[in-house]
């Protein structure tokens, strides 16, 4: 009887150390704080450019940048060359840009976006608009980004 309990007792504590010895996960305000490019770009859906890809509509997603490196500060490059700088919030769920200057037509200034997805190394990131863009024509985009840093 003393063996069996010795024996269970030796098999849950090896089952605890196991389970508890799995790396902890940054939370996305750490794993969101980088340079991200375009891996891939859908609007309303349709893929529209993929790094690498020959049939891209809009081949300009190829310069598209989001700096998040610098919490509150963010700074987008878009597909027309264009700059724009503001602030950034995250929660679990949500990326909020405000304050863009100049301002992205038709945006008072302000971008929000579902994070669809965060992997826990935070090597990729998937947003998606929470609305239709203007300078897009009015898509609802989503965005597969990826980092090297």
């Amino acid at each position: 009887m003393n063996k069996r309990l010795l024996f269970s007792t030796i098999i849950t504590f090896g089952v605890f150390v196991i389970f508890s010895c799995k790396p902890k996960v940054a939370p996305v305000s750490e794993r969101i704080a980088k340079i991200w490019t375009a891996s891939s770009v859908k609007e309303n859906g349709t893929e529209v450019y993929k790094t690498g890809g020959t049939a891209n509509t809009k081949p300009g997603y190829s310069t598209y940048k989001l700096d998040l490196s610098t919490p509150p500060n963010v700074t987008i490059r878009e597909i027309d060359g264009g700059t724009y700088t503001g602030t950034y919030s995250v929660t679990a769920t949500t990326l909020s840009i405000k304050g863009l200057t100049p301002q992205p037509t038709g945006t008072g200034g302000n971008l929000d976006f579902t994070i669809t997805s965060l992997s826990d190394e935070g090597t990729n990131l998937v947003l998606t608009a929470t609305t239709p863009y203007p300078k897009t024509g009015n898509t609802t985009n989503t965005y597969t980004l990826t980092t090297s840093n």
